[in-house]
């Protein structure tokens, strides 16, 4: 197969290969990584999809960009490994499902991309002498699923930064209690911060010694896994040539991105719904043609997407031709018309996604957290507003049992604990403090990390 190459978004560094992009994380323009072409897939393949498990459709939609970096036969041990757990899909009336992304072993959707990525680099870094440092920002869920993902890897060690005031007890202590290759840190502010804090460590040349990644989905690494569950979800409802339309819970927008990989490379998506909560800046965006970050972001219950300025919404800003540069500013406007001609944006407050949690179960026993209420809630409000119907897919990012309190507080039930997140409550955990400030935290860095 042909070579996929990545360029930077910012346009102003070097092509690399894909294990480049891989392990560099950010381009060092500050841009992120995109594939020069992306690879179709045609009628006859998406018909062959049909009956195979989901390791099998992650293999075939991954080789279509690995194969150049990573055997037939290693790429499929590695999708066996990631994917030895089950992927629901839910029917809650007619042609209407929910996708539970849950089941991992974090509880989260993050677990799909998390798992691949680590066994990815896990592969490059056999052998090698150097130890690879992963910096990863956290507003939930993406912390304790690079944990989890890289416990143990061998010749990798892994710092994950997260805002303590807005994450829940679960979501820290599925990352706070590992210990090993993996430190957790505090910070003292919000997850843009943190953010901030990961991407200027990435630029900064006093860190040079120590060789640095990042595992948030601003790797192209983690974005690429998430475009199979949109395969998947296909190939288990569709009828041949049907079109299907996705809601997509949206924060940092690297789910959201997956499923326009899979519209761009020939999945019949007639419609992807973005369900931002109240931080609200590209459903603004999309209606006015005026992007303004919310800084500080809004702190809402769906807590992973309290995000004020999601970085790949520079992925998504060059895809339909523009150039929206790391800290926001758009240089080149995008087709706006193509844009919402492919997507419907949304902004579901904490109140509407409240009786949105209360209306799902009392109508039809559908039991959701507060992020896939509100792609519920963006679902109901396309359906309202549009009056489209057909082949409809809303997908569920975390398990219920991570946001017991509000569960309980709303529906007075308490929901099941999978096992993944049983005995947390027992098991002591440990992470350091600091205050909104890179000299602080480059020094964390250069103590615990250069050579």
């Amino acid at each position: 197969m042909d070579q996929i190459m990545y360029y930077s978004t910012n346009g102003k560094a070097p092509d690399v290969t894909l294990a480049e992009a891989l392990l560099t994380g950010q381009a060092p323009d500050k841009g992120l990584y995109m594939p020069r072409t992306i690879p179709q897939v045609t009628d006859g393949e998406l018909a062959s999809l049909k009956g195979k498990t989901y390791p099998e459709i992650a293999e075939f939609i991954l080789s279509k960009y690995v194969l150049d970096t990573f055997s037939r036969e290693v790429l499929r041990d590695l999708c066996v490994d990631a994917y030895d757990y089950d992927v629901p899909l839910e029917n809650v009336f007619e042609r209407t499902y929910i996708m539970r992304l849950d089941r991992g072993p974090t509880a989260s959707f993050k677990d799909f991309a998390a798992r691949m990525m680590g066994r990815m680099i896990g592969a490059l870094m056999r052998g090698q002498k150097r130890e690879l440092v992963i910096l990863t920002a956290t507003s939930g869920d993406t912390g304790s699923a690079i944990a989890h993902a890289f416990y143990q890897i061998p010749n990798i060690q892994v710092m994950v930064l997260f805002p303590p005031a807005e994450v829940s007890n679960r979501q820290r202590k599925q990352m706070t209690t590992l210990g090993d290759n993996v430190s957790t840190v505090g910070v003292s502010g919000k997850f843009d911060d943190c953010q901030a804090l990961v991407k200027q460590a990435f630029a900064d040349p006093e860190l040079s010694s120590i060789r640095l990644t990042s595992a948030n989905s601003i790797n192209i690494g983690r974005l690429l896994p998430q475009i199979v569950y949109y395969f998947y979800a296909y190939s288990k409802l569709a009828n041949p040539g049907e079109e299907i339309i996705f809601s997509v819970p949206s924060g940092n927008f690297g789910d959201m991105m997956g499923s326009l990989l899979a519209k761009r490379m020939g999945l019949p998506i007639r419609k992807i719904i973005i369900a931002t909560n109240a931080n609200d800046e590209v459903p603004n965006y999309m209606g006015t043609g005026v992007y303004s970050k919310i800084v500080p972001s809004r702190v809402c219950i769906s807590n992973a997407m309290n995000v004020g300025h999601p970085s790949n919404f520079a992925r998504v800003i060059d895809m339909y031709g523009g150039w929206m540069d790391e800290s926001g500013k758009i240089h080149r406007q995008p087709d706006m018309i193509s844009m919402r001609s492919d997507m419907f944006s949304v902004s579901i407050n904490d109140q509407q996604t409240r009786m949105t949690i209360k209306d799902a179960w009392e109508s039809n026993r559908l039991l959701l957290e507060p992020h896939g209420a509100v792609g519920w809630a963006g679902l109901k409000r396309y359906i309202e507003e549009s009056g489209d119907s057909g082949l409809m897919v809303s997908v569920e990012t975390a398990h219920p049992a991570k946001f017991p309190e509000e569960i309980e507080a709303l529906l007075n039930i308490v929901p099941d604990i999978p096992p993944s997140l049983m005995g947390l409550e027992e098991k002591t955990e440990e992470y350091f403090e600091m205050p909104v400030d890179y000299n602080t935290f480059r020094s964390i860095l250069k103590e615990r990390y250069e050579p």
